[in-house]
């Protein structure tokens, strides 16, 4: 479970950083958010993937929340 719990924190990081930049109010920075977008759909996919490997409830949600982000994000690429 050690690596599965890295790799889910690592993943929460990514996508805060994602989400501060998608969120911020001044200017814009396409090319940085996009780059950011595809760092954060990436770590969802393999948080997904090592979490999908767990009989555990809460592995099971991460994996679910990790899919849908990962599909929110290539939308907000398409749309960029």
């Amino acid at each position: 479970m050690r690596q599965c719990i890295r790799t889910c924190l690592d993943c929460a990081d990514i996508c805060a950083a994602t989400d501060r930049l998608a969120t911020r109010r001044t200017g814009s920075n396409g090319i940085l958010l996009r780059e950011m977008l595809q760092l954060c759909i990436t770590a969802c996919d393999i948080c997904a993937e090592e979490c999908e490997r767990h009989d555990h409830d809460h592995c099971r949600r991460c994996a679910e929340m990790c899919r849908e982000t990962a599909r929110d994000c290539r939308a907000a690429i398409e749309t960029s």
